[in-house]
Order: C-alpha cells, then structure tokens, then sequence
C-alpha cells in the first residue's frame, strides 16, 4: 500500500505585521504634516508680531545715523517726548559720538499683562573710531505703533 499524504488546508497567511506597518506610517505621515502645519503657523505668528517692531527700530537708527533729529524725536514714546523737548534731544544727540553702521542683532517681543514691549540688541560701529558696541533699544506700542521708550 502507497502511502497517500493527508490534505490539509492552506493557512492564511499572517499580516498582521504589515498591517501593523501600514497604520504606523500612517500615523507617521499624519504626524509630520500637522507638524510642518504648525511650525508654519507659529512662525508666520512670531514674524507677524516682530517685524513691525524691528521696523521701528531700524527706522529710529536710520534716522540717528542720519542726523535726521527731528524724525527720531517723532519715534519716542509719549513719556519721553513729555520729559525732552525736541530742541534739547537734538542738542543731546548732536554731542554724541556718531555712527558709520549699525545691526540688529537680536530682537525680543514680549506681552506681560497686555503691555507689549520689546527689547532690540544694536550692534554700532562708531564712525571717527571705529569702534564697535552694543546698545538695547526699549520699543513700545502705543496706538498700534512702536514707538522708542528708552
């Protein structure tokens, strides 16, 4: 007698491995596309929030380096110009040594308790000397404006 293999049914194959994998990568992809969504948002809302102020700053400097004392008087902020006449902050300004160039190296926003003020780091080049040093530069917002508040 001939021996005859019994039949036995094919198994399934096992996927749950793959499946395992495809729902990973999945999850992976999602994750990644929310991610570079929100990095987007946050930064377009910090670049929002510290362009105009950096704007004011390099305005203010520009005006200083030109010697243009009565357009940088029209950037401080209320409290200074109540303290400073306009004559005497170009009388001031006008004893100091002036600049060749300037850098903004560095600019903080920041918001405690609804006062919003930043602080720009300035980096100087004295113009007779050339000397280098660095100076912050107070920014408030006044009437959706920023002003210099030194």
């Amino acid at each position: 007698m001939a021996y005859q293999p019994m039949m036995v049914p094919s198994l399934k194959p096992n996927r749950t491995a793959r499946t395992v994998l495809i729902v990973v990568a999945a999850l992976l992809s999602v994750c990644c596309v929310v991610g570079v969504c929100a990095g987007f948002w946050i930064y377009r809302s910090v670049r929002d929030n510290v362009e105009p102020a950096r704007a004011a700053a390099t305005a203010y400097a520009n005006d200083m380096q030109a010697g243009n004392y009565p357009a940088a008087y029209g950037r401080l902020c209320a409290a200074v110009r109540k303290n400073l006449t306009p004559e005497d902050f170009a009388r001031i300004q006008a004893a100091q040594l002036k600049f060749s160039s300037y850098e903004i190296t560095g600019l903080i926003v920041n918001n405690y308790n609804g006062r919003v003020t930043a602080t720009a780091t300035v980096e100087v080049i004295q113009e007779a000397t050339g000397a280098r040093f660095t100076q912050n530069m107070v920014l408030v917002e006044e009437d959706d404006e920023w002003v210099v508040c030194q």
